[in-house]
Order: C-alpha cells, then structure tokens, then sequence
C-alpha cells in the first residue's frame, strides 16, 4: 500500500499531513473498541455469577445473580452498555474492575512500567542482533554464512515463546546458576524474559532486513558507487539508510506484538506488568480489565503506527508533504 507522500516546505502543511494522519486513526481505534467490548460481551458465563461465587465459595442464588448484574449494569442492552463504555474510555475511564474493584486504567498503568521496559529491552536487543545479521547475509548471498543464518531465522520465528523461556530458565539459572528465575529488579532479572522476546522478533527482523537489503543492493546506484570505487563499508551504510522504510515499519508493529505477548512471558518468568493481571482477570471473567487491556494496548500500537508514518519524512529524503499519492 502506497504512503501519502509529503511537500517540503512549510509547516502548515506538516500540520496538516499530521492531522490527517492521526484523524484517519480515529476510526480504527472505534473498531479496536468495538471488538474489545464485542469478544468481553460474548465470551461464555456470567461474570456476575462467577464474582459472587469467588466472593462466598458457594453456588450463588437466582436472586443474589441478578441484583448484582443490576449493579453491575449487565442488564442493559448491548448499544447502550458499549456507547456508554466508549464514552467513558473517551475520557480515559475504562471502568473498574469487577475483581479489585480499583479503575482499570488506573490498574493498567501502575503495570505498564514494567511490561513497557520488557518490551523497550526485548526491541533494542532484537535489532542489536537481527540488523548486523540481515547485513552481513544480504552481503554474503548465497553463501554457507547466509544458509546458517536464515536457517537460525526460520527456527527463532518458529518456536514458542513460552517454550524458548522454559528452555532457557534450564539452560541459565538451573544448569549454570547465572540468571534470576522470576521477579524484577536488576539487569539479570530482565535479562531472560528480554531474550525470550526479543528472538522471535529478531528473526522477523533478520529476514526482512535481508530482503531489503538485498533489494537496495541490486539498485542502479548502488551498482555505481562501487564502480566508481567508493568504498564497501560506504556503499553498504548507503544502501542501508535506504532499506529502513520497510524495517522501521515492522519494527513498529513488532514493538505492539511484544507489549501483547509479553503476557505470556511475563506469567512464565512471575514478571509483574500487565499480563499477570490480564491473566487473572481471564480466569475471573474480569470483563472491564479485558476490554481495558485490549482498548490500551491497540492505543498503543495506534501510536506507534502513526510515529512510524512521520518517521518516514525524517529517513527517506524522497517523501515530501503533498495532497498527493505516489
């Protein structure tokens, strides 16, 4: 899909080119809302039930049932509760949770902290491995170097996530004794959750980056900077520059990918961000936190699509501010 492509003069029209970009957003974040509340709404069993049963540790009656889904507002029709629930997140309250009974946004953000410097960590330590590796197999194309490295790529992408952390806690904190299992406080706290991400990303990435180099590679001017002799570690820092468009790109959608699968590995390494909450509240039929972490989390990833798209001007010197298409 084609980018809008940017005129370079001007900073009314970059005002412009913003707002049309985060009001083009607008609607997917609707849809995003839509489908959080839809999936809470028509998930089975009747959180009334289930929250009166947790309360009393017995078979909760008819009556007691129904008085608390009169409380809770899940007699309403379904319009009005998610209009309401809509409004609400608008404005930044996203409910209170029916297990705490604290805001869920609130919640949400006391955990962040800790699932963000996850998922920030996981990122940085992906690229560290995949950028250099993707170079260096586009370079040497076809070669022993390049089989070994896609070969590494296609079994990063492919393990689970909960496995490789499983694997790993063996490997480094019960055989070597170096690492941490759980919790969180220094760098070898963080360390093996952190690579457990940042594999499956890095392999992604790794490939990506390998095809785009590549491409670049094959380009006119690259053909002839080398023929006018510059130099290789010039010629390839060149074509780099050029080949980021499309990694920038998936890096962004790497970074939500990461803050929503950090839940899986924050319940495997006892991590206290966001997912040992959402699991709990899975498990409790917590519908508000659920819709409060679906909505949160696409939040971000609408952010982060968005930055991703105006990063472009600043890397690309080719893309301009215009009403145009190209």
């Amino acid at each position: 899909m084609a980018r809008e492509v940017i005129a370079p003069n001007g900073s009314h029209q970059h005002i412009q080119f913003v707002a049309r970009r985060v009001l083009s957003l607008v609607p997917l974040w609707i849809g995003i809302s839509f489908l959080a509340f839809s999936l809470s709404a028509l998930a089975p069993g009747d959180p009334a039930q289930v929250i009166l049963q947790r309360r009393t540790g017995e078979v909760p009656s008819e009556e007691s049932v129904s008085q608390l889904r009169e409380e809770l507002g899940l007699n309403r029709p379904f319009p009005v509760r998610y209009a309401l629930w809509l409004v609400n997140a608008a404005r930044g309250d996203f409910g209170t949770s029916y297990r705490t009974g604290e805001p869920v946004l609130q919640t949400l953000m006391a955990r962040f902290p800790a699932t963000l410097e996850l998922a920030i960590t996981a990122l940085f330590i992906g690229l560290a491995i995949a950028l250099p590796l993707g170079v260096i197999s586009a370079i040497k194309r076809d070669t022993g170097l390049d089989h070994v490295t896609r070969l590494g790529a296609l079994l990063g992408a492919s393990i689970p996530s909960f496995w490789l952390g499983y694997m790993l806690i063996l490997l480094f904190a019960v055989s070597l004794r170096l690492l941490p299992v759980a919790g969180r406080g220094d760098w070898r706290h963080l360390a093996l959750p952190a690579l457990t991400l940042a594999l499956g990303s890095a392999a992604s990435i790794m490939r990506l980056a390998r095809a785009s180099m590549l491409e670049v590679l094959d380009e006119d001017y690259v053909r002839t900077a080398r023929a006018k002799g510059l130099a290789r570690s010039g010629v390839v820092g060149h074509a780099l520059r050029n080949a980021l468009n499309p990694i920038v790109t998936l890096t962004g959608l790497r970074f939500g990918r990461l803050l929503g699968g950090a839940v899986i590995v924050e319940t495997v390494f006892a991590w206290p961000g966001i997912g040992t909450i959402i699991v709990d509240s899975i498990y409790d039929r917590d519908y508000p936190m659920i819709q409060g972490f679906v909505l949160f989390i696409g939040t971000v990833m609408v952010v982060v699509n968005l930055l991703v798209d105006l990063s472009y001007v600043w890397l690309d010197p080719r893309v301009r501010i215009s009403g145009e298409r190209s």
